[in-house]
């Protein structure tokens, strides 16, 4: 790089060439959102090998066009933004998105790829050459269109058809995830035959490629830095009179966001009596020491990958209570013994009526799952434990590439507690491997030293 080139481009890491290690501009003024000096300084640290963006992004554009392949859709159309995330490894205010879809994207079964974003917005994806066209008019939504709904799902149903014909051929078998109902009647209008989009994409997205499981390793990093920032912030403040819930849980949003990370999708941290029942989010309640603090990170990261993780910690000088420590005991074995299960080409079936049972005076607070897939979010599959089990609902196996996190929640059904962990799990061609490297609290554990 001449001296011209170099004092023109300001680089997100000046040690490094114009391209970074996991094929992305090293240029600070670019438009591509990513992970940031600090996550890539300790990823370096941790002796981690950054994935190559360019092939993770064909890799997932196979894999839908696979899926189409195999059911003999003409395309998938996608207005979830964790699916359009999937396709064009591109954002776009993504939790305002989530309620007010105003983008979509086209897969046809030929591997072509269309874009439809926010008008004032078009160069959102140019870092992925996969995009091959980028339009606007995807938004039908009432607070877009008022009224009007109608006419907007028309002119953007006449889109797609005119791709689709190019594309697609004579073949209107198309998938579509989530669609305003106007834009569902347009296509219909239009001959199309509206199939089972989620299907398509959540079975592509279960299983990871090689530069996904890289990615993810960066991403777990990141995410346990953050922890760490959380627990230490936790350890030295609680006690003080004034420390909240809420000053706790900012800890991890704003390490997650220092490293390149997105967003939280919960507020699950909770203190003291506040765990039992679970799934209170976290508020203004001023913890007191020797209490436990548990909670589940439900965090988007970097590289807009979900690590889900449960920890629950004893913040405090004292002891915790038999009972916390048999709880805490109870969970761990819980998990690592249904982990245990995890192999290539186990039924899910297994993993519900298989494995380790809670005990019963636990039953009544147990979690929702013992297992669910993870990757850009809570994903495919849910495996359930064993009175929630639905026939033909989860029929399927394990295979290589599949993510998975392991879940306990150990409380009884009066108490003042609960106990809540999860660690997210790979499953590799013999068996499995954890991912997560964020240890127990040994002092709920009971084997802390004295």
């Amino acid at each position: 790089m001449n001296e011209a080139h170099r004092l023109k481009v300001r680089k997100i890491d000046p040690s490094k060439g114009a391209i970074l290690g996991d094929g992305t501009l090293n240029d600070n003024d670019r438009i591509e959102i990513g992970p940031t000096m600090l996550a890539y300084q300790e990823w370096e640290a941790a002796g981690l090998t950054l994935p190559n963006l360019p092939a993770m992004r064909t890799f997932r554009l196979n894999r839908l066009v696979e899926k189409l392949a195999e059911r003999d859709y003409g395309g998938v159309l996608m207005f979830d933004p964790l699916n359009i995330r999937y396709a064009t490894d591109s954002t776009n205010m993504q939790l305002w998105n989530t309620h007010n879809p105003f983008r979509a994207c086209l897969v046809c079964a030929d591997g072509h790829m269309v874009l439809w974003d926010y008008k004032s917005a078009p160069f959102l994806a140019d870092h992925n050459p996969l995009v091959r066209e980028v339009r606007s008019g995807a938004s039908m939504f009432y607070f877009s269109c008022g009224d009007r709904g109608h006419d907007a799902a028309t002119a953007f149903a006449a889109d797609v058809a005119q791709v689709m014909a190019t594309h697609a051929g004579r073949n209107q078998r198309l998938a579509v995830d989530k669609i305003m109902l106007h834009g569902a009647r347009a296509l219909e209008t239009r001959g199309f035959r509206i199939m089972e989009g989620e299907e398509i994409t959540e079975r592509a997205r279960a299983v990871k490629g090689p530069d996904e499981v890289l990615a993810m390793r960066c991403a777990l990093e990141a995410c346990e830095q953050s922890v760490a920032a959380m627990e230490a912030f936790a350890r030295g403040h609680v006690g003080d009179g004034k420390t909240t819930e809420d000053d706790i849980w900012a800890v991890l949003h704003a390490e997650n966001i220092k490293r390149g990370g997105e967003w939280i999708e919960t507020r699950l941290l909770a203190t003291g009596p506040r765990t039992n029942p679970w799934f209170q989010e976290c508020g203004p309640r001023v913890p007191l020491r020797n209490e436990i603090l548990a909670f589940d990170t439900d965090l988007i990261g970097c590289y807009g990958l979900c690590v889900d993780i449960s920890r629950t910690w004893w913040i405090g000088e004292g002891a915790p209570r038999p009972d916390m420590i048999e709880a805490m005991r109870h969970g761990a074995e819980h998990i690592q013994t249904n982990m245990a299960l995890l192999r290539p080409g186990v039924h899910f079936r297994e993993l519900t009526f298989g494995g380790h049972q809670l005990d019963p005076k636990y039953d009544a607070r147990k979690y929702s799952c013992r297992f669910h897939g993870v990757g850009l979010c809570d994903e495919w599959p849910m495996i359930a434990y064993a009175d929630r089990y639905t026939k033909g609902a989860f029929d399927d196996v394990l295979e290589p590439g599949m993510m998975l996190c392991a879940e306990a929640l150990v409380g009884v059904e009066d108490g003042d507690f609960c106990i809540k962990m999860e660690d997210q799990v790979l499953i590799t061609e013999d068996g499995y491997e954890n991912l997560t490297k964020y240890p127990f609290d040994p002092v709920l554990l009971g084997t802390a030293p004295d």
